[in-house]
């Protein structure tokens, strides 16, 4: 029988066992000892299945319980109803780990792209790939975006995002932005041979995003950014399957921190920023980087990219560890995440003294450097911009 096996963590709690039985008829058929037995033979096929059950702690526990998938339809919000909806609201519990059937597996799409067809489509195949973010562009003209664009693919930076908090205004209206960007990454391909993509954000109401996104993509759009837990991620597998879209989808964080940040309440990073993405359909998943000013617990992140990343089913997905990334940070990044990751940078760019421009040459600087075996310092003494760079930043200290 196909099921789903979710895992807890529990404070509080001195009786796992029982803990566990009652999560597990509760969730499912309400009871059960004070059933007939014609009543429990119908009913067997629904219950709940205790898996495991164990302290970790003197008062904290890891429950596993088995949720027979006759019981929700095949999508998320059902599951999650289910494995996790009031029990959410009944104490110190902590949902960390989701485990589908592989015949279950099959109702949820994957990764449209995943790392080989991001790769494919910027002909990057051997090292880290380079992220900046629009900086201060509320309120200004789509010239001043234009040419913020311009000099990130200067850079050398392979995907440009909007900020997740852009949305629609009469300045700079979506579409116009990506019409503008795409004659501005033509241009700079014309020029430069390197090709930089634009992630542009899709927002307003749900019941207009898939349309939306359709006309984005005749427009020429590269990339979505989405604020997935704005939204949910049914809405985001539902812009992953649609065929007249077809584009890369980047999950943007904001929001989860509402979810995830507890220790005792909420969901784990890896199941919600890692494999609940990835199942979903996001190509590329940002979350905070252990390193930045909104450092993320390098247990944490390491456990989010391994769920995007490992064998499985789907296409795997490009972590981007974010926040606070410098130039001084790559051999850092690239020892914790390895080249099938996304090095995204905001003010390691802009804020550099010569400009984005520069900010995107000391990056790529800095990532030559690590996969040649070269220290930074080395590197910086013959090339000015990570020179600058390291001025201004430095190399942490592990």
């Amino acid at each position: 029988m196909s099921e789903i096996i979710a895992t807890y963590l529990i404070h509080d709690e001195n009786n796992p066992a029982k803990k566990a039985e009652e999560i597990a008829l509760g969730l499912t058929v309400g009871s059960w000892t004070n059933l007939p037995a014609l009543e429990q033979e119908q009913l067997r096929k629904h219950k709940g299945r205790v898996v495991s059950a164990e302290k970790t702690a003197e008062t904290i526990a890891t429950i596993s319980v088995a949720y027979p998938a006759a019981n929700f339809s095949a999508d998320l919000p059902a599951i999650l109803t289910t494995v996790f909806g009031k029990l959410s609201l009944d104490g110190k519990v902590r949902l960390m780990d989701l485990e589908f059937s592989q015949e279950f597996k099959r109702f949820f799409p994957g990764p449209r792209f995943g790392i080989e067809g991001l790769r494919d489509k910027l002909n990057v195949f051997n090292r880290p790939l380079l992220m900046s973010i629009f900086k201060g562009v509320l309120g200004k003209s789509p010239d001043f975006l234009t040419s913020q664009l311009r000099e990130q693919a200067l850079g050398g930076i392979d995907i440009v995002k909007d900020d997740e908090i852009l949305f629609e205004n009469p300045l700079t209206p979506s579409r116009k932005r990506i019409q503008a960007g795409r004659l501005v990454l033509d241009e700079v391909f014309s020029e430069t041979g390197h090709r930089t993509l634009y992630a542009v954000n899709l927002t307003g109401r749900t019941s207009e995003l898939r349309e939306k996104a359709k006309r984005f993509a005749e427009d020429g759009a590269d990339l979505l950014l989405f604020n997935v837990f704005s939204y949910g991620l049914d809405v985001l597998q539902e812009l992953r399957e649609d065929e007249s879209i077809g584009l890369p989808i980047m999950a943007h964080p904001a929001f989860s921190g509402a979810i995830v940040s507890s220790s005792v309440y909420g969901v784990s990073h890896s199941l919600l920023l890692g494999k609940l993405l990835r199942y979903s359909g996001a190509d590329l998943a940002l979350f905070p980087s252990p390193y930045g000013s909104v450092a993320l617990a390098r247990e944490s992140a390491l456990g989010i990219a391994k769920e995007l990343t490992k064998e499985e089913l789907y296409k795997k997905a490009l972590p981007v560890p974010s926040a606070g990334i410098h130039p001084g940070l790559v051999p850092a990044l690239i020892s914790d995440f390895g080249i099938d990751s996304v090095i995204n940078a905001g003010g390691g760019v802009h804020g550099h003294p010569g400009g984005a421009a520069a900010g995107g040459k000391a990056f790529r600087q800095a990532i030559d450097a690590v996969l040649d075996g070269r220290s930074l310092s080395d590197a910086a003494a013959y090339q000015p911009e990570l020179e600058k760079a390291l001025e201004l930043w430095g190399v942490p200290v592990k």
